[in-house]
């Protein structure tokens, strides 16, 4: 198992950009790959993006292409989404997800990943 903390959450206004930190520790984490989710109010948990374990394959919502980026650091054991060009429909808590070692599909499903952090809030103000 592998505990994720968020951190980087915030207020920002419309267009105004916030860089998200997940730190991993526990087990190994460079041979997992790493995803990002938000929830807002009322609505289901969401694909954002995932990357692959030494990140030269990322994948992105339609929603956030272009404008959101991830990386990682393995030698950090941090993973981090990049947030430019934010809009109001952002709003969400943040949840970064780590899959089983070994894992390589860059999945969309809450399902495929295995450990959660506990999330950080992004409020975008309109």
């Amino acid at each position: 198992q592998v505990q994720l903390v968020e951190s980087g959450g915030g207020l920002v206004q419309t267009g105004g950009s916030l860089r998200l930190s997940c730190a991993a520790s526990g087990r190994t984490f460079s041979m997992s790959v790493m995803g990002w989710f938000r929830q807002a109010p009322g609505k289901e948990r969401e694909f954002v993006a995932a990357i692959s374990w030494r990140g030269a394959s990322t994948y992105y919502a339609d929603s956030v292409k272009v404008r959101f980026i991830i990386f990682r650091d393995n030698a950090k054991n941090t993973v981090y989404l990049q947030m430019n060009s934010l809009k109001p429909e952002d709003t969400a808590v943040y949840y970064c997800a780590a899959s089983d070692i070994g894992s390589r599909r860059l999945a969309t499903t809450t399902t495929y990943y295995n450990d959660w952090g506990q999330g950080t809030q992004v409020t975008v103000s309109s």
